[in-house]
Parts: structure tokens; C-alpha cells; sequence
């Protein structure tokens, strides 16, 4: 199971870093220290394309995250599972059910998490996004501390297709993945968990 990316916290650090040199430069600035002021500036531009340039290498070389059943997916302290995954129906008609378990594993604040997607790839890469139903229960459910539910989502996938790899992914809000060294970010291929592998 991820536990905190250590790189959250370094940015984290490096956003305090940011305002804190923005307000002193500025600072500077009005007491008309422009040449100082403009050298913090330079500084902090070298240091962010420095960090940013890092980034991108990481998310260009690091290679795509598989899990499988069972495996946890953590992003704070809101986790995704895949607990189960079967076929259902008719032998030639029926569909594909995965069976998610959304869990909190804070001890303090309440969690959700918008956004949230979750389809099948294929071999093939063919698509195929979760059918239709209000009953299954939505992904963004507030998650007290310690508390975790289960929601099921079923797709309509050719019975002979091979190798079904379930994403997920946010879409939507601020791209917080684009500014931290983690999964999916920039061009790396979002993690995948490997349903099935038939060859």
C-alpha cells in the first residue's frame, strides 16, 4: 500500500519557500531595493525551472505503476481498492463487475474525493467507461475517520477481451500531479490494476 509520497511534503515546503521569497522580495522592492529584490526573483525563477525540469524527467522515465486485487491506492488519506472483479449475466451477454472499496484512513477529518473516474482498457487500449447506475454509489461519498464502503461499477466489455486493466484517475480540479513527483503525473501513464491477463 503507498503511504505519503515524501515528495508531498518537500512541496509543500518549497510552496512556503515561494511565498515566503515573493513577500520578501516584495518587501524589498517597496523599500526600493530593486537589484536585491531582483536577484531573490532570478533565484526563485532558476530554482522552480530547476524543480519543474526534475518533475518531468521523473514522470518521462518512471515507468507505469501495475497493481492488482486488492492492492491499495492511497492519495492523502483517501484510498481506492479493487476487492473484487467478475463476470456477470448470461455466459455471451453479461458484464464485467469490479467491486471498489473507498476507505479513510485518517484518524481526524472527514474525506472525500471529487473528480474520481474509473474505467477499463483493454489490450487494445479500447475504453470502456463504467454503465449507468444510481444505485451503485457515488465516489465521492464524505469518508469519516477509519470508516471505508464499498461501490460496485459494471461495464459492458466483450466477454474475449483480453487483459482488462482498470484506471482510475481524477478529472476536473486543480492538477496537483503536474507540481509533485508522483503517479500519473505529466506524461507518465496513469497506474493501472491488472484485472485480467488472458493470452
Amino acid at each position: 500500500m503507498p503511504l505519503m509520497n515524501i515528495f508531498e511534503p518537500l512541496f509543500l515546503l518549497l510552496v512556503l519557500v515561494t511565498i515566503v521569497t515573493l513577500i520578501t522580495a516584495a518587501v524589498f522592492a517597496l523599500r526600493g531595493k530593486f537589484a536585491r529584490s531582483g536577484r531573490m526573483l532570478r533565484r526563485l525563477g532558476i530554482g522552480a525551472g530547476v524543480y519543474f525540469a526534475i518533475v518531468i524527467s521523473v514522470s518521462i522515465f518512471n515507468p507505469q505503476r501495475v497493481y492488482h486485487v486488492g492492492d491499495t491506492q492511497c492519495f492523502d488519506d483517501w484510498c481506492i481498492e479493487v476487492v473484487g472483479a467478475q463476470w456477470t449475466g448470461a455466459p455471451t451477454t453479461g458484464h464485467y463487475e469490479v467491486t471498489l472499496c473507498l476507505s479513510n484512513r485518517g484518524r481526524r477529518v472527514p474525506m472525500g474525493e471529487k473528480g474520481t473516474v474509473v474505467y477499463l482498457l483493454d489490450a487494445q487500449g479500447r475504453r470502456y467507461d463504467p454503465l449507468p447506475d444510481k444505485t451503485s454509489g457515488p465516489f465521492d461519498t464524505i469518508l469519516q475517520p477509519g470508516e471505508s464502503i464499498n461501490v460496485t461499477r459494471q461495464f459492458d466489455v466483450p466477454r474475449d477481451s483480453p487483459n482488462l486493466d482498470l484506471i482510475y484517475a481524477h478529472q476536473g480540479g486543480f492538477p496537483i500531479g503536474w507540481f509533485i513527483i508522483t503517479e500519473g503525473g505529466w506524461f507518465q501513464k496513469p497506474p493501472i490494476v491488472r484485472l485480467t491477463s488472458n493470452q
